[in-house]
């Protein structure tokens, strides 16, 4: 039950993320900063396509991927299109990792310590989709605000 939650989550805000991206009217806004938005969209969506294909595909899926945080901060530039394709990777990924839990594997705890204390697998999934969905508040508020 709580495995098909997440996955139709996931999926619904990361076709949502496609979505965003792919409205910017100018692709070159996807990058634009301005005043206190220390962040451009198309950073923002290099660093939710890292962080879910670190934490789920790496973690979960056992996928080889190998992050460069950094990278997802200081790359610019990255064509509209290829953002788009990176997301779709990413849903892919997303959906292959969450296929290999079972509702048992929530109850466990997380392989890696990312807080200060232990979670659960569970409690770290959720935690995962809320972050999604910060960011792409964020993202959707940036193109409203600076995709002139």
């Amino acid at each position: 039950m709580v495995i098909d939650t997440l996955q139709k989550l996931f999926k619904r805000d990361l076709e949502k993320l496609k979505l965003e991206i792919s409205l910017y009217s100018d692709e070159k806004n996807l990058w634009v900063i301005d005043k206190n938005i220390a962040n451009s969209a198309g950073n923002l969506c290099l660093h939710l396509v890292g962080n879910l294909n670190t934490y789920i595909g790496a973690e979960i899926g056992k996928t080889g991927y190998i992050r460069n945080r950094d990278l997802e901060f200081s790359q610019k530039n990255i064509p509209q299109q290829q953002l788009i394709k990176m997301v779709e990777d990413t849903i892919t990924v997303v959906e292959d990792g969450l296929n290999k839990l079972n509702e048992n594997d929530l109850e466990k705890e997380y392989s890696l310590l990312v807080f200060k204390e232990k979670t659960s697998t569970g409690f770290f999934l959720i935690h995962m989709a809320a972050h999604l969905d910060y960011h792409l508040g964020q993202i959707n508020y940036h193109r409203r605000l600076l995709d002139n």
